[in-house]
C-alpha cells in the first residue's frame, strides 16, 4: 500500500465518521419531538457502513452505506393534556435514547480523530522519506 493510498483510506473514514456524526446530532435534537414533518413521531436513524475494496488491495476505506430507521418501539408518556394523547392520555414519544447517542457521538468523534491521526503520521512518513533523500 502506497503512503497515498492511506490519505484516501483516511479521508473516506473522516467522511464516514463526520456522516455518522451529524445523524446522531439529528437524534439527539430530536429526542423530544412529538411530531415530525410527516406528522409521526420521530424514529431514531442510524448510519450503516461498508468496505470499500480494490482489487489487489486489502482495504480501501470505508463508505456510508445507507441510514436506516430504528424499528424499535417508541416510548409511550403520559401526558393527558397534550393533543397528540390517545384516550389513555399517552404520547407517542421518539424512540430515541439519549445515553446511547452521547456514547454514539463519543465513539465517532474518536474515531475522527483517529482518522487524523492516521493521515498526520502518514504525512511524517512521506516527509522523513523525502528528508532520506538529501
Amino acid at each position: 500500500m502506497s503512503l497515498l493510498a492511506a490519505y484516501d483510506i483516511g479521508s473516506s473514514g473522516l467522511t464516514a465518521q463526520a456522516m455518522r456524526l451529524n445523524v446522531t446530532a439529528s437524534n439527539i435534537a430530536n429526542a423530544e419531538s412529538v411530531a415530525g414533518p410527516d406528522g409521526r413521531p420521530y424514529r431514531a436513524r442510524q448510519v450503516e457502513f461498508s468496505a470499500l475494496m480494490k482489487p489487489g488491495s486489502p482495504g480501501s476505506g470505508v463508505a456510508v452505506k445507507s441510514i436506516v430507521e430504528s424499528d424499535a418501539a417508541l416510548r409511550m408518556e403520559y401526558r393527558p393534556g397534550h393533543p397528540k394523547a390517545n384516550a389513555a392520555g399517552y404520547v407517542e414519544m421518539p424512540n430515541v435514547n439519549p445515553v446511547e447517542e452521547m456514547v454514539n457521538m463519543i465513539s465517532a468523534s474518536r474515531s475522527y480523530q483517529m482518522n487524523i491521526e492516521a493521515m498526520n503520521v502518514s504525512r511524517q512518513l512521506m516527509l522523513k522519506t523525502l528528508d532520506l533523500g538529501r
